[in-house]
């Protein structure tokens, strides 16, 4: 009881009191082979591939206690020799060692009678006088007994290696002579580097190493997975696995696209027969007039509900053409689609681009035929390039770099400024014409000029006088002077303006009475420009005189006008009710040669026309996504003496 009750004393008083159930709790530690106070994180600078890198391999291993030992390895050099010297001493055996005392013992007696000998003799010396006889005597009687007696065989004598024998010897070693040799080598490389390591370059280190991360998961993400996808009518499950367009795809691509062509061709054989040989020969009964000849007709799905509002030749290949496709109704805006068509390949688009907002111009460069301009609904301007395989555009504006606040109606590229960047020209609603170059792969703006309305001021809330602006519809560019160039308006009035003035007009004409929806200078005839409108007029005019030399009535609104490519007095145009026009000054001054409706569909309107540059064929645009191709017959397609 004693020991027990001081026992029961001896508790520490910042002990715990603990109950029954939580003394009995187990309570397990897992011990790991990481060592928890290893410093983590540290960068380190990598001079070969000159950044900052994690290092990941650092020694967990925690040394408590070391003792160097006595012992020998066997495969060393100490090892070996000790195993030598004791194999030797047990080659030893037992007749060795019994022959050893006996031979010794035999050596010794040997040496006993050489000993007992000398006295003998030296006796026989000192009595040489009184027994001579007597010793001869003696000495034949002991070469008899020899004689008789033949010698004992001795057994044959082994040697034993003495231990301790060692023996001083003196050699001569032949020394080397010393020989001076010299290499001069190339000074290895070196470069001064020297940096700043601060807090927020190592966070830029591990946002970089965050961004890389992410990226490798996206990719494998990005690999092929077996997807279930419900079918909503039957109810099943399908399953298929996503294909992965890789580079297995990419190293056949060329070859489908050549057998697409191949099979495009044969379906369409006779149109392609019609385009390269046929030829009306009714003409030469008709007069003055003509046909056209429909061919290729080119429509993708996804553009249906989407009006043609733009088309283009490429200046460099001449079965290729580019269509905007967005719509001019206000109520009805929505997304955009920019497609690339080639006459080798009707049933597909060659490139398709979509955009957030309608497509309402485009064009190509001269120079570099794969840069094409778009401008949208919205205001913005952008560059595609075609040799990139990107969807969005290479370059745009945004509200920041000075984009129009009103639809842009039309773009057209310029000569490269004096330090080869690429610039173009934008038009639009807001009255503001507006030049854009590319300077290091950033879209520069500047405004050139400035649209004024009809009354120069509008009265304002509280007595305020604002200047209205014009509404630019249209432009374009003289041939030969670069300086020179067109605006149309909303309000019927066409400026003729100079680059070099920003504040004033060259001159004013009273053109139409509705807006100008297209303008453009004869490519042959430098002081010549056209014009046509919504009030039913295509009008000629000499950029020096103030009234127009032709005046041309339709009947109904004319969406587009474009010269010929091959004669300075034949152009062509559409009007609203489906119905294309084709006039030669040279032949009919009056009347167009022909006449002919284009697309049949009701409510549907021609919006857009244009002339290949090499080939006597049109191309005409609709309000439903459609582009018609049509063959000009001989007595369209005259060429001037």
């Amino acid at each position: 009881d004693e020991w027990s009750t001081a026992r029961a004393g001896g508790r520490s008083p910042d002990q715990l009191e603990l109950t029954e159930a939580e003394l009995k709790k187990e309570i397990s530690r897992t011990l790991t082979a990481k060592n928890p106070h290893i410093p983590r994180d540290i960068v380190r600078y990598n001079f070969k591939e000159q950044a900052y890198k994690i290092v990941d391999d650092m020694d967990h291993t925690a040394i408590h206690f070391t003792l160097n030992g006595n012992l020998v390895p066997k495969d060393s050099d100490e090892g070996r020799r000790q195993s030598i010297k004791s194999s030797s001493e047990a080659e030893k055996t037992p007749v060795e060692e019994e022959n050893a005392p006996v031979e010794a013992s035999a050596e010794t007696t040997e040496g006993a009678e050489v000993k007992d000998e000398e006295p003998t003799g030296h006796a026989e010396a000192a009595e040489e006088g009184e027994g001579e006889a007597e010793g001869a005597e003696t000495a034949e009687e002991a070469e008899a007994a020899e004689a008789e007696e033949p010698p004992p065989p001795k057994a044959p004598e082994k040697k034993l290696a003495n231990q301790f024998n060692f023996i001083e010897r003196g050699t001569a070693t032949y020394h080397n002579p010393l020989r001076e040799k010299g290499f001069q080598t190339d000074p290895a490389p070196y470069e001064t580097f020297s940096a700043n390591v601060n807090q927020w370059y190592i966070y830029d280190a591990y946002m970089e190493e965050l961004e890389r991360m992410e990226k490798a998961k996206e990719k494998e993400k990005a690999k092929p997975q077996a997807v279930k996808k419900e079918d909503k009518k039957t109810g099943r499950k399908l399953s298929y696995v996503e294909i992965q367009h890789g580079d297995s795809l990419s190293k056949v691509a060329k070859a489908a696209k050549i057998a697409e062509r191949m099979v495009n061709l044969n379906t369409f054989d006779d149109i392609a027969q019609d385009f390269k040989y046929f030829e009306d020969a009714s003409d030469e009964f008709r007069g003055q007039g003509g046909t056209l000849l429909p061919l290729w007709k080119f429509q993708y799905e996804k553009t249906k509900k989407l009006a043609v509002t733009a088309i283009s030749w490429n200046p460099k290949y001449k079965d290729l053409f580019a269509v905007g496709y967005g719509s001019y109704d206000f109520m009805k805006q929505g997304h955009g689609m920019l497609l690339l068509y080639t006459l080798k390949n009707p049933s597909f688009p060659e490139y398709s681009f979509s955009s957030e907002s309608g497509v309402m111009c485009l064009d190509f460069h001269t120079d570099h035929p794969y840069l094409l301009a778009v401008g949208f609904y919205d205001g913005n301007v952008a560059i595609y390039n075609l040799k990139k395989p990107a969807s969005q555009p290479s370059y745009k504006s945004s509200a920041k770099s000075g984009k129009h606040t009103e639809p842009v109606w039309q773009v057209k590229w310029q000569k490269d400024d004096m330090d080869n960047n690429s610039n173009f020209f934008s038009v639009s609603s807001d009255g503001r014409i507006v030049s854009w170059t590319l300077v290091k792969n950033e879209l520069v703006h500047m405004d050139v000029i400035k649209l004024s309305g009809d009354g120069t001021t509008m009265q304002g809330p509280e007595g305020l006088q604002l200047q209205t602006l014009g509404s630019g519809t249209s432009f374009d560019f003289h041939k030969k002077i670069d300086y020179l160039f067109l605006v149309g308006t909303e309000e019927g009035k066409i400026y003729k303006c100079s680059k070099n003035y920003s504040s004033q007009f060259l001159d004013v004409f009273d053109a139409h009475h509705m807006a100008v929806d297209s303008i453009s200078w004869n490519p042959f005839h430098m002081k010549v420009f056209i014009s046509c409108s919504s009030d039913w007029t295509i009008k000629i005019w000499d950029h020096t005189i103030k009234t127009p030399m032709f005046v041309y009535d339709l009947g109904t609104a004319v969406g587009d006008v474009a010269w010929s490519s091959y004669s300075s007095t034949v152009f062509a145009a559409v009007t609203i009710d489906g119905q294309a026009h084709v006039f030669d000054l040279n032949v009919n001054k009056v009347e167009p040669l022909c006449t002919q409706l284009v697309v049949t569909r009701k409510k549907n309107k021609t919006t857009h026309i244009q002339f290949n540059p090499a080939y006597p064929i049109i191309i005409v645009g609709d309000e439903l996504g459609l582009i018609t191709c049509l063959k000009l017959s001989p007595n369209l397609r005259k060429m001037p003496k």
